[in-house]
Order: C-alpha cells, then sequence, then structure tokens
C-alpha cells in the first residue's frame, strides 16, 4: 500500500479538531507586525525621529538580544526589528503542533487505530507536516498583506512574510523529528524545545555582540532577512535546505521504528515505586515538577529582561517629545516607568496562564490517556486526584510570578541606584496579576469537570480571548463592555495606579466557584471520557 494513502483524510481530521485553537494564534501572530507599525507611525512621525530611536536602540544590548539587528532606519525596518520576537513564538507553535498531532496521537493509543484502517504508514506525519506548513503560510501572507496597509515597500514586505513563514517551517520539521527519535510526547516537546532554546540562545547572543554566532541559528538567518534594507535571499535557501533535510528525515525514522517505539532509548525507572509515589500529590508532583521548574527558570530569565529593559525604556520614551508630553500629564518619568511596569507584569501574566492551564489540562491527559482509571481504582479518591493537580495550577504561577517579580525589582532597582524602593513595588505589580491567573485556571477545572472533552480547546480559546482584548482591543478602540471579558482588565494597573481590594475579591470569588463546579461535575460525570 502507498505510505502516504489517507493523508488527504488526515489532514481534514487535524483541521477539524483545530478548528478553533488554529485560526486564532494565525490571527494574533499575523496582527502583531501591523499594530506594531502603527504604534510606531504614532510614537515616530518623521524620518528623523525614527533615526534616533533606530540609534539609540542600536546602542543598548538588551535590544539587540531580545530583538536583533536594526539594519535600516525605517518604518518598515524598524516594524520587522521589533516584531521578529513573533517569528520565535510561531516556530514555538509549530513544533508544539506537529508534536501534538504525531507523537502525542500515537502515545493515546490513537494513531494504531487509526493506522488499522486504510491509512499509509507516512500518512500521519505527512499531515502533520501539512497542515502546519500551510497555517505557518498563512500566517506569512497576513504579515505581507498587514504590512502592505502600513505603505512599505512591497518587496520588503514579501520578504518579511517569507522569513515568519520559514521559522515555522524549520522548527516544524525539528518537531517531526523529534517525535520520531522519543517514545513520549513530553520527551519530543523536550528535545524539540532544547533545539529551540539553544538557537534563540545563539541567536540572542550573536545579536547582542553583533558577531558572526548568530549565523550558526536558524532563528538568526530569519531575522537577518533584512527584508527593508539589503535582502538577503540566500537565507530562505538555507532554510529549504533545513526543512528538506529534516522533514526527510523524519520520513525516513518513521519507516524505520516500531509503532510506539523510539530511537532514543529511555533510562530504565527502579524495580520500587519510591516513598513520594505513595499518595495523588505525589503522583502529580513526579508528572509536574519538571514544567514548574522549566517554568519558573524562564520566568527568572523574563525578570531579568523586564528589569533590564525598564530604564532604558523609559529613557527612550522621555527623549520622545510626543510620548514625555502624554507621560509627564501621567507623573513624569516615574509615571512612565510605573505605566511601563504594569504593562510588563500584564504581560507576563497573561504568559504565566499558559502554565496555570496546561498544569490543569494535565488533569484532562491523564484521564484521556487511561491512567487516572488505575489511580482512582485504589484508595485514592476523586477529590484528592483532583486536588493534587489544582495545587500545581494555583501554586506554580504563584511561585513563576513571585520570581519573575523579584528578580524584576532586584534588577530595576539596582539600575536606578534605589533597591528598597522599586522591589517592594515591582513584586506587588507581579503578584496583584494572581487573582486573574487563577481564573483562568479555575476555568479549565470547571471545564475539565463538566465538558471533558472541550476543557482543552476551550481553555486555550479562553487565553487567546485574553489575550486578543488585552493586546489588541485597545488599538482596535473596541468597547469597554467587550475589554471587561477579560479578567486581566479588571486587575489594578499597580504601581501607576491605586491598589484596590474589590475587584481581586470578585476575581477570586469567581474563580472559586468555577473551581467548585468543576469539583462537582467530575464528582457526579463517568470516566474516563475518552
Amino acid at each position: 500500500m502507498n505510505a502516504f494513502v489517507g493523508t488527504g483524510a488526515l489532514v481534514r481530521l487535524i483541521l477539524r479538531r483545530d478548528r478553533v485553537l488554529m485560526p486564532v494564534w494565525i490571527l494574533l501572530l499575523s496582527l502583531t507586525p501591523v499594530l506594531l507599525a502603527s504604534s510606531i507611525k504614532l510614537a515616530y512621525p518623521t524620518a528623523a525621529g525614527l533615526a534616533q530611536y533606530a540609534a539609540e536602540s542600536r546602542s543598548n544590548a538588551t535590544f539587540s538580544m531580545l530583538y536583533g539587528q536594526i539594519t535600516v532606519p525605517t518604518l518598515g525596518g524598524m516594524t520587522f526589528w521589533r516584531s521578529a520576537t513573533g517569528m520565535t513564538f510561531l516556530a514555538l507553535i509549530a513544533l508544539l503542533t506537529v508534536v501534538r498531532h504525531t507523537r502525542t496521537e500515537e502515545e493515546a493509543g490513537r494513531r494504531e487505530l487509526v493506522g488499522a484502517t486504510v491509512v499509509g504508514r507516512q500518512a500521519s506525519l505527512a499531515a502533520a507536516l501539512i497542515t502546519t506548513f500551510a497555517a505557518c503560510l498563512a500566517v506569512g501572507v497576513l504579515v505581507t498583506l498587514g504590512l502592505l496597509t502600513q505603505h512599505v515597500p512591497a518587496g520588503g514586505a514579501v520578504i518579511a512574510g517569507l522569513a515568519w513563514t520559514a521559522a515555522g517551517w524549520m522548527f516544524a520539521t525539528v518537531g517531526a523529528v523529534a517525535a520520531q527519535l522519543t517514545e513520549g510526547a513530553g520527551a519530543a516537546r523536550g528535545l524539540a524545545l532544547t533545539v529551540l532554546a539553544v538557537a534563540f540562545v545563539l541567536r540572542a547572543g550573536g545579536d547582542a555582540n553583533n558577531t558572526w554566532l548568530s549565523w550558526l541559528s536558524p532563528l538568526g538567518w530569519t531575522y537577518r532577512a533584512d527584508p527593508f534594507g539589503s535582502p538577503r535571499w540566500w537565507v530562505f535557501a538555507a532554510a529549504a535546505a533545513v526543512v528538506a533535510a529534516l522533514g526527510g528525515s523524519a520520513m525516513w525514522l518513521s519507516g524505520q521504528r516500531d509503532l510506539g517505539a523510539g530511537f532514543l532509548p529511555q533510562r530504565s525507572g527502579p524495580a520500587d515505586a519510591g516513598r513520594g509515589l505513595r499518595s495523588a500529590m505525589g503522583l502529580a508532583w513526579r508528572l509536574q515538577r519538571g514544567a514548574l521548574l522549566a517554568w519558573t527558570t524562564a520566568f527568572a530569565v523574563l525578570g531579568v529582561i523586564f528589569g533590564g529593559v525598564a530604564k532604558t525604556t523609559v529613557d527612550l520614551f522621555v527623549k520622545n517629545e510626543r510620548l514625555g508630553d502624554v507621560f509627564q500629564q501621567l507623573g513624569g518619568r516615574a509615571g512612565m516607568s510605573d505605566v511601563f511596569i504594569a504593562g510588563m507584569m500584564s504581560i507576563a501574566a497573561l504568559i504565566v496562564s499558559g502554565y496555570a492551564i496546561s498544569a490543569a489540562l494535565k488533569l484532562r491527559t491523564e484521564e484521556a490517556s487511561l491512567r487516572s482509571e488505575p489511580v482512582l481504582a485504589t484508595t485514592t479518591g476523586r477529590f484528592s486526584w483532583l486536588s493534587s493537580h489544582l495545587v500545581f495550577a494555583i501554586v506554580g504561577p504563584t511561585v513563576a510570578l513571585t520570581v519573575c517579580g523579584l528578580i524584576a525589582g532586584l534588577t530595576y532597582g539596582a539600575s536606578v541606584s534605589d533597591i528598597g524602593r522599586e522591589l517592594p513595588r515591582v513584586l506587588g505589580a507581579a503578584l496583584v496579576q494572581l487573582p486573574a491567573v487563577w481564573l483562568l485556571a479555575g476555568l479549565t477545572v470547571a471545564l475539565f469537570g463538566l465538558l471533558p472533552r472541550l476543557a482543552q480547546p476551550l481553555g486555550w480559546t479562553a487565553l487567546a480571548v485574553c489575550l486578543f482584548l488585552g493586546q489588541i482591543g485597545a488599538v482596535l478602540r473596541l468597547g469597554q463592555a467587550l475589554l471587561d471579558v477579560s479578567p486581566f482588565t479588571h486587575v489594578p494597573r499597580v504601581p501607576a495606579a491605586d491598589l484596590s481590594a474589590v475587584p481581586l475579591l470578585w476575581l477570586a470569588g469567581i474563580a472559586a466557584l468555577l473551581t467548585a463546579a468543576g469539583f462537582v461535575g467530575f464528582r457526579r460525570r463517568d470516566i474516563p471520557v475518552t
């Protein structure tokens, strides 16, 4: 039988399963350059202003590490520079999508059922790659069209869209190879994310010091495509070679291994379980500890970045007459720094909400993979089992935001020589976000208990809606009633505004009610629901 028989049917299946999540991330990512271009035009309407902005940004190693090297001080060049981080997010989503539709399906046993029908051996991997490639191409096309609305050179807009697409395609194939090498979805994600992290570090290190190091990273190729200066077309030939090599390798590896097996040997565990695995909490800790450590480490790095960038960003705003007048009304430099800190911690809260949702969705993963049933067949009750994972959905984000706030406060306080004053203010700006994060975690638990099959798509959709309303809603001038749908809209903008306990108590109360609904629903429904 042809190894690719049934690929079209599996593509349609993936599109149906991702009919909500995929359009959301395509839209959010593709809108990023357009919104940045609009904000840059508003803040720097003249060529002289753009040139000054570019010159000051080039001298800042932190900016170069985050966004890459600035090549030309034009609207198109500055927009591509500021939005380049979005290519990293696209690469992340692409590799996770491929792993989810390959190794995750295989680990859950669904790949074996599908393979028993008239479906070729390579159809599953081919369908995952085709779908992800198409989604990344859609992002690239929309990025191009969006930039054209900002009246930038058409050729540069096309190259910018190609750069976004190339980043997604390359790391989609990285995810495909990782899915063949490992025996579990978690290991596949870990391996692929490690490759992405190394690529980002090489790119960031090279750009921070303007050295050849960034050329060792595929991300560095796309960041330095220079669409509005001297376009480097050869980076797309190199990207195509990487895609062909990794995609072909993934196909070959898929054809050589047994179903459910991987090429990297797994370390054998102990013959007897340790004392820590004798309780539901011990098992949850074993399953969740890796994610908790990874997210906490990432937020420690994020705290360093936020704290390091805060003073430099404020200095840039102060030198801009139009923005300086606006922020002068908010309290001058102090008001400007407070607004920036509040905004950065709001973004951090949105990011850590992803961890809260994923920790809560571990319940659904365990149930759908039929691993919860043996646990609940013991003396472990449903309440204890659900509570053990809920702890990580609540405490995990708290730990991550606390670490981020502490390190950001120390870093920023040191930069302005006033740690004693800035540390508690920045930490407070981080911790005040927690009730909104808990509300999304509670919503996910409620969905798990009442509508388990919809818990994953609706949980992530809720986060996407909050992200859209928080980061794009104001730019689109949406009504306040619509913006109020997001719980983050109600969080006091500490330290730029006074702390009000009332909205925080309301958010915490709603989170508690949603969590209670999830417990009641889980207690009354049948398990497993697959």
